[in-house]
């Protein structure tokens, strides 16, 4: 599930509870406490009983007074194909929060936990890989492509302020006979305020943000800190 976000002059801040709530289940389920404006695809997933049938959850934010209520459900005329692009065979980028460790590939995300202290930034260092296929509308590739990975840091969850030294950070490319693309990339986030947070990392490749249509193909990570005063 994403969001899209309407108030055009400030990013909000809605606690999980009776004014950001998702059920049945919830009234946490994943979702986002910090919110950005303007949309924001797929950014976390709420699993589902194999017999969920014709059922539906709900997702409802209250903000400024104003209550959304967001349906959602397993209808055939929404489902989409996020771990693969049927026209190219283009998948999602591979991410990984150790060189050789644990990876996720796809919007369905992974969660790594870090600890940190309020003023001192703390690095954060990704690997990513991918196919470096192209998905467009166009019949052609353009001839001058820049990385086949696009990363953004984002916060996610958190009572203050995250200041990122690079919420785009630029990805060095390194040797991996494994993969048509493979790089690293690092960035610092730095706290305004002890407590818990959560800090989101969306992975883009060629086909841009949302997937440009085509809803395939980008990958989703977590980092969950919790920040010493």
């Amino acid at each position: 599930m994403g969001y899209f976000n309407r108030n055009q002059k400030e990013d909000l801040d809605v606690p999980i509870g009776p004014n950001n709530r998702i059920e049945p289940g919830g009234p946490d389920r994943g979702q986002p406490t910090h919110f950005l404006r303007g949309r924001q695809w797929g950014l976390f997933a709420v699993n589902v009983p194999s017999d969920f049938g014709k059922n539906k959850i709900t997702w409802t934010i209250t903000a400024n007074g104003k209550a959304s209520v967001i349906p959602a459900s397993l209808h055939p005329d929404y489902e989409i194909s996020p771990l693969v692009e049927a026209a190219v065979g283009n998948t999602p980028p591979v991410l990984r929060f150790e060189q050789n460790g644990p990876s996720v590939q796809g919007p369905r995300g992974m969660i790594v936990e870090r600890s940190a202290a309020v003023g001192t930034p703390l690095e954060l260092t990704v690997w990513a890989s991918d196919d470096a296929k192209f998905t467009s509308s166009s019949s052609s590739r353009p001839k001058n492509l820049g990385s086949p990975v696009a990363l953004r840091w984002t916060k996610f969850r958190g009572p203050g302020n995250v200041k990122f030294s690079n919420e785009k950070p630029q990805i060095e490319k390194i040797e991996d006979k494994t993969a048509a693309f493979s790089g690293k990339a690092t960035t610092t986030a730095t706290f305004s305020e002890p407590g818990d947070y959560v800090l989101h990392l969306l992975a883009n490749d060629y086909s841009g943000e949302g997937g440009s249509g085509f809803q395939c193909c980008w990958t989703n990570a977590e980092v969950k800190v919790r920040v010493n005063p």
